[in-house]
Parts: C-alpha cells; structure tokens; sequence
C-alpha cells in the first residue's frame, strides 16, 4: 500500500512553539540529484511509519560546505558551515540524522570548532535504533532467495568506525548476506570522495568505481548494498558498465527497508 509522505518544516514547527524528534538533515544530492530522491523519500517513509516526528530545513538548508573543504576551498567551506551552523542554532536543534555520511562526518566531526555542536546520526544508525526500539519491524519476504553484498562508504566505515548498523538492518531481511573480498576497512572506495565526484578522472587504466562494481558483481549478489547516495552513483554506473544492470540493482539501505514494509 502506497503511503502519504508527510514532511513537516522546521520554519512550520517553530511557528506552532513545537520542536522536532529529529532533524533530517536532506542534504545537496538528496534533495537536487533525481536517483537520491528515492533515497529521501524512502527514508521519510520510514520515519512517518515509525511515528518519528521529524522535521526538514527545506529552502534554509544550504550545503554543508564538505565539497569545497575537500577540494581545497576553505573559506567557502567556512562560510557555507556558519551560514548552515547559524540557522541550526537559531532552531536549537541538538537532533540531526542524514542519509549522506559526508554531511554526517562534516557536521559530527568538523562543525563543533566551528560552534555547531549537534548528536549526528547516519540513517543506517538510525533505521537500527528504530527495529531495536521495535518502533519499526521488517517483513523481509520479498528479498527470499535473493543475495545481498554491502558497500560500506569511506566516511562512514573507516571516517567514523560504523560497520555493523546497516549490516544489522540488512540482517532482518529474508536473504543471504555475502562480503566483497576488501570490506569494512579494507573496503575500496567508490570513487566520489575526497571530492573525486566533481573532477575529471586522472591517467590510468581503469575507473575505481569499475574496479569496486567488478568486486560487487563478483559476489554473485543480485542485489549491491548502499549506505550513501554518491556510492549509489558510482556502482549504479560501475554495474552499466558491465553491462550487468539487468542482473544487479544498487538499493539504499533504506529503499530495501521500505520495500520490505510495502511503504
């Protein structure tokens, strides 16, 4: 059953002198990028079937500045941070949980010298939290019979130490969990961090995300496990490459949390 995504903005909530559970922070690609929308809106889902009451920045979100700190900008990374740190604060938000670990490594790690101190949360730390407090439960049939093989993403796994959330969550559906040969910290990167995503590639012989696609392809997993948008991009273009999009799919964790609910 289809269900109605219900989106509350902070700007809606101060208005009425409530404040949110949990700020969901949407984040550049999640918000603009037309494949990460899925990802947006199947992690909404899943809050508004776990009763979270959560709220969006909508148009006072701006980018978190993680882009032009990596590519060697700092002062538009400065700049970018206090203008998001500033409406933050004004909101008194201490809650904020994102589906991309480059926000959430930027925010946790690098906003508190900055004056923005906040509890961050990753998405697949979150959707955990939630099957544990058993605000949510997975009827995870739909996945029978079909493997699954887990990406972890640099600024999440070997940037903050989470290995274990989004394979927790992967473990309550009804399918057989298979590792790539490097994972967890010795998991390849996609290709896209450090700010790769926005740059030409340099000389070589092979793409990276071709490289860790052939890795995830050579599981014999039907199904390519993410756990952030910019790896969706890249082992999404890594499987065409290969010529294997008919064989392999590249979810979210979050995508296979609501189908597996029917939301």
């Amino acid at each position: 059953m289809s269900q109605e995504i219900k989106i509350q903005t902070m700007a809606e909530l101060a208005a009425k002198g409530e404040k949110p559970e949990v700020l969901f922070w949407v984040g550049c690609i999640g918000s603009f990028d037309d494949r990460a929308k899925k990802v947006t809106r199947a992690f909404a889902k899943i809050l508004n079937a776990a009763g979270v009451k959560f709220a969006v920045l909508a148009n006072e979100e701006s980018c978190t500045g993680d882009p032009a700190r990596r590519a060697g900008n700092e002062f538009l990374f400065q700049m970018q941070a206090l203008q998001n740190i500033t409406v933050l604060n004004g909101y008194g938000i201490t809650r904020i949980v994102t589906t991309c670990p480059h926000c959430f490594n930027v925010m946790k790690n690098e906003y508190p010298v900055l004056g923005g101190h906040y509890e961050m949360m990753h998405h697949s730390q979150f959707i955990n939290q939630l099957l544990k407090e058993g605000r949510i439960k997975v009827e995870g049939g739909k996945f029978e019979g079909k493997t699954i093989t887990y990406h972890d993403p640099c600024y999440l796994g070997r940037g903050n130490n989470e290995y274990e959330a989004p394979r927790a969550i992967l473990e309550t559906l009804d399918t057989a969990i298979v590792e790539m040969k490097r994972s967890k910290e010795k998991a390849l990167c996609c290709g896209a961090g450090g700010a790769q995503m926005w740059k030409e590639s340099e000389p070589g012989n092979k793409e990276v995300n071709v490289e860790r696609s052939e890795e995830a392809v050579g599981t014999g997993a039907k199904i390519v496990a993410v756990a952030c948008n910019f790896c969706n991009t890249m082992l999404t273009d890594g499987v065409k490459h290969l010529g294997k999009e008919s064989d392999v799919q590249v979810k979210d964790i979050s995508e296979l949390i609501a189908e597996a609910n029917k939301l």
